[in-house]
């Protein structure tokens, strides 16, 4: 079975079933479910493989955890979040699911980097969201189904620890690269930036969004992480108040640039995912802004489904990206 929609009373079923589920769909839906073995969060954004959907009732998206593989379904409150990692299975992976705009979201965010094990135990997941014209109205939840509790802070997890036979890798598709303008760097590692160094000269980064035109979001700050390209999109930018909010954090000791323009967003999606192949995929998300920029509601990518979210998880938390499990 594929990621795919469904109704509530088909995803019902599959849970009576016993499966292992990871789950993402609209509040209401998630709250009509029975108990059981799945993790879930709620957003109402979908890559289908029909194309792009919004669904605020009804549906949700259902994602089966291996079957062939032991699982372990917990909730780690913010000061727990090592967990994550420490109870990661040796071999396997370990999907996440945090609310945007919580305390473990940034924590998580700012933290998950540093251990040790990040890149041994691989995680990946998403942050959960809401429909956009609801933002500030309604919170974000994470829910874990072997007791029903929806939560507006906190991670929940499923741990999956496959068969010696099989190995799980993460791939990151990212349409972003630097570009050639100025270098960037930043003085914390935040969501909210005030001032930064362009160049080495201290700059007010609200400012130079707004002088440089790059107040839309659409082009996010691409870091050079030991050649890994990753992306911190832009949220919001108060001029007046000289702040830029962040999808995800900047860190210190990173060379940063603006990314170079797409031309055609959508276009660039399809020509990265032509030919790419699916075979073994087992999880998959996108990035709410690659879903807007790209007008991706009703348009097929690729031949990918999962969750549209409010950033993904690829080892660390990530932004415009498309983030890709497959086992092998």
């Amino acid at each position: 079975m594929k990621q795919q929609l469904m109704s509530i009373a088909a995803a019902s079923e599959l849970i009576r079933s016993g499966a292992f589920l990871s789950l993402a769909g609209p509040e209401g839906a998630l709250d009509a479910l029975p108990t059981g073995h799945w993790v879930a969060g709620t957003i109402p954004y979908f890559m289908d493989t029909a194309g792009g959907v919004v669904s605020t009732e009804g549906q949700v998206f259902v994602t089966p955890l291996p079957t062939q593989a032991q699982v372990t379904l917990a909730h780690y409150a913010v000061d727990q979040l090592k967990g994550i990692v420490g109870n990661g299975p040796d071999n396997g992976f370990s999907v996440a699911i945090v609310p945007a705009g919580s305390a473990s979201h940034t924590k998580f965010a700012e933290e998950a980097a540093n251990d040790a094990d990040a890149f041994l135990k691989p995680t990946v997941g998403w942050v959960a969201g809401v429909l956009l014209s609801d933002l500030g109205q309604v919170t974000p939840k994470v829910y874990l189904g072997t007791t029903g509790q929806k939560f507006e802070d906190g991670v929940v997890v499923a741990h999956v620890a496959l068969p010696e036979s099989q190995l799980a890798s993460i791939e990151i598709v990212n349409i972003f690269e630097p570009g050639d303008g100025d270098t960037l760097r930043f003085t914390e590692t935040s969501f909210e930036i005030g001032d930064c160094l362009v160049n080495g000269e201290k700059t007010s980064l609200a400012a130079y969004v707004q002088a440089m035109g790059l107040g839309d979001g659409k082009l996010p700050l691409v870091g050079d992480f030991g050649g890994a390209h990753l992306n911190a999109s832009i949220q919001s930018v108060d001029v007046a108040a000289d702040k830029v909010v962040l999808y995800a954090p900047v860190f210190t000791g990173v060379d940063y640039r603006f990314a170079k323009p797409v031309a055609d967003y959508g276009a660039s999606f399809r020509e990265h995912l032509a030919g790419y192949s699916t075979e073994g995929v087992s999880f998959s998300c996108n990035c709410i802004l690659n879903f807007l920029f790209g007008e991706l509601e009703g348009q097929k990518l690729g031949d990918l489904s999962g969750p549209v979210t409010f950033g993904e998880i690829g080892y660390q938390l990530l932004n415009q990206t498309l983030v890709v499990l497959r086992i092998r």
